[in-house]
């Protein structure tokens, strides 16, 4: 009897590891914004998709402190697998340094850490100089090859920013008849870029594009252009993200181009990855997901 209870007993923890959930922590620098809900939206359906996998999600609110802390507390509760969408890409090698320590798998998604990453901490998004080309490239095409271009910043923090702007600037330096008159932050938010827009529409600036870094900033230029009597046609806008409201806009033949940025797949990527990681597989340090340019003539396919 005892051997049988003792069998019994070994068959059931034997089970019972094969069958442990794993649990994958993420840390979003924000909850408020129509992009990063859609990667947390995918990051949530593709855990539900998958067996005995559970995932938590915390609110940084744009607070690196805050997503430390949240770091801090997920290796505490020595979940399986991190997940996280850089608050600051500057400031990661600390959260990256205390996931290595408690042998914790490390993703990063979206958002691309400025140092170099090591050995088992994965990546997940996409180029974001790509982005800005793609965006450059057809805002040039709009105007002629002639024209004055302000260029909307996002965070001064985010690679998103300084890679968006990068790609545009390289675009519009091959062509000598369009000039850069306006480069300021709308720290990727609707209500700062109405703002701003307001500001260089009173200044008198001459301003026939506008190049925001993501199409929240595009939708609150073209909301004070509108306000201001401003028609669409007089100052193309472009974004990068292909949101819902920018697709929308699009359809109202508002907004003149947008990029792509497949949210789905960065989402199921990052989990993937960490799971992945959590089993002890190999996975390539950086997994790109490709941007996309989407136009009035082929927006039906990402609507």
């Amino acid at each position: 009897m005892k051997r049988l209870l003792l069998g019994i007993a070994a068959s059931m923890a034997i089970s019972m590891s094969a069958y442990a959930e794993t649990k994958i922590a993420v840390s979003m620098s924000y909850f408020d914004d129509n992009f990063l809900t859609m990667l947390r939206q995918s990051m949530a359906k593709s855990a539900a998709e998958k067996p005995d996998v559970s995932i938590q999600f915390e609110d940084a609110q744009g607070d690196i402190g805050r997503q430390l802390n949240q770091v801090q507390n997920f290796v505490a509760q020595d979940v399986d697998a991190i997940i996280i969408n850089a608050t600051d890409t500057a400031a990661t090698a600390r959260m990256t340094k205390l996931a290595k320590k408690a042998g914790i798998p490390l993703v990063y998604v979206n958002k691309k850490p400025d140092q170099e990453l090591p050995a088992g901490v994965v990546y997940v998004g996409s180029d974001e100089v790509v982005a800005g080309r793609l965006q450059g490239e057809q805002l040039a095409k709009s105007l002629n090859g002639k024209g004055n271009v302000a260029i909307m910043l996002g965070e001064l923090s985010s690679s998103g920013t300084r890679g968006r702007t990068q790609g545009v600037k390289e675009v519009l330096a091959n062509y000598p008849d369009i000039k850069i008159v306006e480069e300021q932050t709308a720290n990727f938010q609707r209500s700062e870029a109405i703002d701003l827009m307001n500001n260089w529409i009173v200044s008198g600036i001459k301003i026939d594009a506008i190049a925001a870094n993501n199409d929240e900033m595009a939708l609150g230029a073209l909301l004070a252009m509108r306000q201001a009597g401003i028609s669409p046609k007089d100052i193309v806008v472009g974004g990068v993200d292909a949101t819902s409201d920018a697709l929308s806009s699009m359809a109202a033949k508002e907004l003149a181009v947008t990029v792509f940025q497949n949210a789905a797949a960065q989402g199921e990527g990052a989990v993937t990855a960490a799971l992945s990681l959590a089993k002890g597989e190999q996975v390539d340090g950086t997994v790109w997901v490709p941007f996309e340019l989407v136009m009035l003539e082929n927006m039906h396919q990402y609507q």
